[in-house]
């Protein structure tokens, strides 16, 4: 009996551990496009896909759509070196679309009236090895919110904040 005892707090100490942490990216900086720091965000892996985790101040009030681009780089003022969306499935833009959507489509956030944002968004069926390719990926927000449907970008407009999920350190 007193083995049992002494037996049962080693189990728990194994068993009762704290799960890891997800796997993931350590904050990384948004710029606008004027090149300049405006926040940060996270990535990390979820059960349900990848979540981002947004800090930011300096964004125009407002509902704006949110991407993920192919190509971790975020080049002012466009940030067109960050590519299109990321859709390695072929699919139509859209959360909406009965074609859609693309891989990298995600619902829209909301800047307060005073310019800031706090939230997580999450890119479902997802994961952080996909996006930690050789070159990375970028998380872009638009001027605009984004339809839902209309092609290529649901109307979201111009891109105006940029952050590159980097590929992994060598």
């Amino acid at each position: 009996m007193n083995k049992l005892v002494c037996l049962i707090p080693a189990l728990c100490i194994t068993a009762c551990a704290t799960a890891p942490a997800p796997a993931g990216g350590p904050s990384v900086p948004l710029i606008n496009s004027a090149g300049h720091v405006i926040g940060t965000i996270a990535a990390s892996q979820a059960t349900d896909g990848v979540a981002f985790r947004i800090h930011a101040m300096g964004l125009p009030p407002g509902v704006h759509g949110i991407h993920v681009h192919p190509v971790g780089r975020c080049d002012p003022p466009d940030f067109s070196t960050a590519g299109t969306h990321w859709n390695p499935t072929n699919k139509q833009h859209g959360l909406n679309n009965p074609n859609g959507p693309h891989a990298g489509d995600m619902p829209n956030v909301t800047v307060d009236t005073n310019g800031a944002i706090d939230a997580t968004v999450g890119l479902p069926h997802a994961n952080m090895a996909q996006l930690l390719d050789a070159d990375g990926s970028s998380v872009m927000i638009h001027a605009n919110a984004d339809d839902y449907v209309s092609q290529p970008a649901g109307n979201s407009g111009a891109k105006i904040a940029c952050a590159v999920i980097g590929p992994p350190a060598k």
